[in-house]
């Protein structure tokens, strides 16, 4: 996959050594997650708006009310900045200074707009798809109403970077004598058991989706 253009928007300035510019690394980090951070400016106020998000090549789909301000604000054509990270460890040093987080970070700019009819619909599901696959298959699908009150965006990627830290810490020279324990303490989001809707009827086993995500399969 090809590199995206570095550009004073999207080059990575504090430790450049850390920055990726090509796809392979950008798209496995954002398809790695399903929540991202969208931030746009309406008349002077900067807003920052988590939500849930599907991605089908250069373009990410969004999703939400019809009614939504973001969204009504990004269809003008606005600048959009969407960011998703994932935490991948606490980096322990002997330092204070040096303490740090193993990470993975992706930055995407464009602009937006709305779609209708076969690419809504594709969307809807490419973001079903995302926060828990096969999940889309096991439900009723939505409504002539539920349709109208979505409203589903198309972010074209113009630029985008990654930033990404792994290893141990890396203290001064003269502290590695320290007794002082470092290293790195590895996190991870772990699904847990699944909790059945109070409402639910007897005899309705846990969704196949659901045991493939927790790790009940038979």
């Amino acid at each position: 996959m090809e590199n995206f253009p570095k550009t004073d928007r999207n080059k990575v300035k504090r430790l450049p050594k850390r920055g990726h510019y090509d796809r392979e690394t950008i798209f496995s980090i954002l398809d790695a997650g399903f929540l991202c951070h969208v931030g746009f400016v309406v008349d002077g106020q900067p807003f920052v708006i988590p939500t849930a998000y599907g991605r089908d090549g250069d373009a990410i789909y969004l999703h939400g009310s019809s009614k939504s301000r973001m969204l009504n604000s990004l269809d003008q054509g606005i600048p959009v900045c969407l960011t998703v990270t994932h935490v991948d460890g606490l980096v322990l040093a002997r330092s204070a200074f040096h303490h740090s987080i193993n990470y993975r970070s992706a930055v995407i700019f464009g602009t937006a707009h709305e779609v209708k009819g076969e690419e809504k619909e594709r969307a809807l599901f490419l973001i079903s798809e995302n926060i828990l696959k096969g999940r889309w298959d096991e439900v009723r699908g939505p409504n002539e109403k539920e349709m109208k009150a979505t409203s589903v965006l198309r972010l074209d990627i113009e630029s985008a970077s990654a930033k990404v830290r792994t290893g141990p810490p890396g203290d001064d020279e003269e502290d590695y004598a320290l007794p002082i324990w470092a290293g790195v303490v590895p996190l991870s989001q772990v699904a847990g058991a699944p909790v059945a809707d109070p409402l639910l009827r007897e005899g309705i086993p846990v969704a196949g989706s659901v045991k493939k995500l927790t790790g009940q399969e038979d």
